[in-house]
């Protein structure tokens, strides 16, 4: 480690100015400050908390702003992302069952050893540790049909969710046409079995969103909700209570996108009534559907309506609950960020601020790797007003 990483900021910035052989009234000068301000900065008397100021010294002593910071630039591998996505791409694109290709020396796993990692990307997916899903997909993307070649009935299932986790994580990642080739495979290997059909058209509904498919969304969404719905909710099973109110969550998010008020006021209010017969902290077939995951979604769908104020209000109460807790790190942060933009809507940019920080504290790799909250962390960081913790992490990144 460089010595220089121990020293207090101000130390730093003195450090390297010595090295550029510059006066402090040189320095000054190109700085547009006064002697007097490069001394007190030098000193620790004046604090460093406004990322122009930061990029702007590093410009002038030719270093990178994150060894102001202490620390050797660490952006986000945007590079390394895609290469790992193209592989995704790759292993989406082999036909090696319906064309009866040779496997190579690659062994078949067997059902219970594919159910094992199925399970892994869940839960590593679930705990935002999306870099390390990424580099799972390719390897689950080949595995999973052969499996369920060898195994039809009882590998079907772990193939549509290998799908379905490829898809979700593509949506996560933006990459929209992808996730919705994903999501596509996933109803196509769950057709005939209406459970696996409504599991695979969660995804199937977030694709179509992120790819602006608002209306088809909606549509394909409520058909499969209104299949897997118990005729009695009172005697319908958690599993098909928890799909069918997912699905209705996911058509109201669809209406709301469109700007369907209505719908999406009467979408949600079904959904809500489903939740009523369920509690928070199940997660069948990885919905993690609940009243406080009906409650966030009123967030989120305000929030597309333009409502920004009433998805403070719902976050606000819906983030004192014990459920709140119980959600998924994934789901959690992913609210975190939705709910730093109702806070820019509205100009508050403490809050925005603060909302993104507790995302950054709950799943790191939600800021990291969702180009919405990159986006998002450069806005605030932007504003001369943004503490030093979001300035700090803006410049880690490389955003400006």
């Amino acid at each position: 480690m460089d010595n220089t990483e121990r020293l207090p900021i101000g130390r730093r910035v003195a450090y390297w100015r010595i090295r550029r052989k510059l006066s402090q009234q040189l320095f000054a000068d190109r700085l547009g400050k006064s002697k007097s301000w490069v001394d007190k900065v030098e000193r620790g008397v004046r604090t460093l908390d406004r990322l122009s100021t930061l990029q702007d010294i590093a410009a002038v002593l030719r270093i990178d702003p994150a060894v102001l910071l202490g620390r050797v630039a660490r952006p986000v591998e945007v590079d390394a992302r895609a290469e790992a996505v193209e592989r995704v791409r790759t292993a989406l694109s082999r036909y090696e069952i319906p064309l009866g290709r040779p496997t190579g020396r690659r062994p078949v796993l067997p059902v219970d050893r594919m159910a094992r990692e199925v399970t892994h990307a869940w839960t590593t997916f679930q705990h935002a540790r999306y870099r390390q899903v990424v580099e799972l997909l390719p390897d689950l993307l080949v595995d999973a049909p052969r499996t369920h070649a060898t195994a039809p009935d009882t590998g079907r299932a772990l193939l549509v969710d290998a799908y379905r986790i490829t898809a979700a994580l593509l949506v996560k990642l933006e990459v929209a046409d992808l996730a919705w080739l994903a999501a596509d495979r996933a109803m196509i290997a769950a057709t005939g079995d209406r459970t696996l059909v409504a599991a695979a058209a969660v995804q199937l509904g977030q694709a179509l969103r992120a790819a602006g498919r608002a209306g088809t969304a909606k549509s394909v969404t409520l058909a499969a909700a209104y299949r897997i719905a118990p005729t009695v909710i009172e005697y319908g099973t958690p599993a098909d209570v928890s799909l069918c109110g997912t699905l209705l969550v996911q058509a109201a998010l669809a209406a709301a996108q469109a700007g369907d008020d209505r719908a999406t006021a009467e979408l949600i209010d079904e959904a809500t009534g489903m939740a009523g017969h369920l509690r928070d902290g199940v997660d069948h077939h990885h919905t993690a559907f609940g009243p406080t995951a009906v409650a966030l979604a009123r967030a989120a769908a305000a929030i597309e309506l333009g409502n920004a104020h009433d998805a403070i209000d719902w976050h606000e109460r819906t983030t004192r609950q014990a459920g709140w807790r119980w959600l998924p790190a994934e789901h959690r942060a992913a609210h975190l960020v939705d709910t730093a933009r109702a806070y820019l809507h509205v100009d508050d940019v403490a809050n925005a601020a603060r909302v993104l920080t507790e995302a950054v504290q709950t799943a790191p790799a939600e800021i990291r790797h969702r180009p919405v909250a990159r986006d998002l962390l450069a806005r605030i960081a932007r504003d001369p007003y943004a503490p030093t913790t979001v300035t700090q992490l803006a410049v880690t990144l490389g955003l400006g």
